[in-house]
């Protein structure tokens, strides 16, 4: 039994890692991280334990490093999409799997890593997707803004009371939304939908664009106040 460490903070994507090696007999985690120090703290309470994180943690490497190899460990990392595979490997990481990974890819990852092999991406320089994602094109043409919003807090790991205190209406509408979205990429619940929109490129680059202008709209709305109240 492969001892596994689970390091993430979107929330929805360590649940969906997590949903992915749960059905594999041989790995069990035993810790799930929302940021580094829950992390140093489980490589430490669970010796010889393959590490899977999210580079977006940014840990201290140097450390992490010396942490694993006091512990006897393994560290795979999960790469963002757009980033290079080789500087992790180059560094001592034992594997390296993007955002977008398969379920089978990831736990043959995590196998190999087990075994004391090294797992290296297809492509080291960037993830390997399609250039022309048809799939991801007619499901956003599909979409209208309102739902684009909801999809990419989703991803974001929001839960229906927050995007409807952020998009300004009731957890019923957004319930409502949400079924209308489901029927319109074919999932069945929140955590398919930002796996469905991960694994496609076109849906994925909307989301962070989305993610993005939200925070901006946010971010004038926060400093308009500040600026009525003085």
């Amino acid at each position: 039994m492969n001892k596994i460490i689970l390091a993430d903070s979107q929330t929805i994507f360590r649940a969906g890692t997590a949903k992915v090696l749960a059905m594999d007999e041989d790995l069990r985690i035993v810790a799930q991280c929302a940021d580094v120090e829950r992390m140093m703290h489980a490589i430490i309470a669970f010796p010889g334990a393959i590490v899977l994180f999210a580079s977006s943690l940014h840990p201290d490497m140097g450390r992490l490093l010396m942490m694993l190899e006091a512990a006897g460990s393994r560290a795979i990392v999960i790469a963002e999409n757009d980033e290079s595979a080789g500087a992790y490997l180059r560094q001592g990481f034992r594997g390296v799997v993007f955002r977008n990974v398969t379920g089978t890819a990831l736990v043959e990852c995590v196998r190999r890593v087990a075994r004391g092999n090294t797992w290296v991406p297809p492509q080291l320089a960037v993830a390997d997707v399609p250039k022309d994602d048809m799939v991801g094109t007619r499901v956003r043409d599909r979409l209208t803004p309102k739902q684009v919003r909801i999809v990419a807090l989703i991803v974001q790991g929001c839960k229906n009371r927050e995007i409807a205190i952020r998009l300004k209406t009731t957890e019923q509408v957004i319930k409502n939304y949400l079924r209308l979205i489901y029927d319109k990429t074919g999932v069945s619940d929140r955590l398919e939908l930002a796996l469905f929109t991960v694994h496609h490129p076109v849906l994925a680059q909307m989301a962070a664009e989305m993610g993005s202008k939200l925070e901006a709209e946010e971010l004038q709305v926060a400093q308009a106040a500040v600026a009525y109240a003085t």
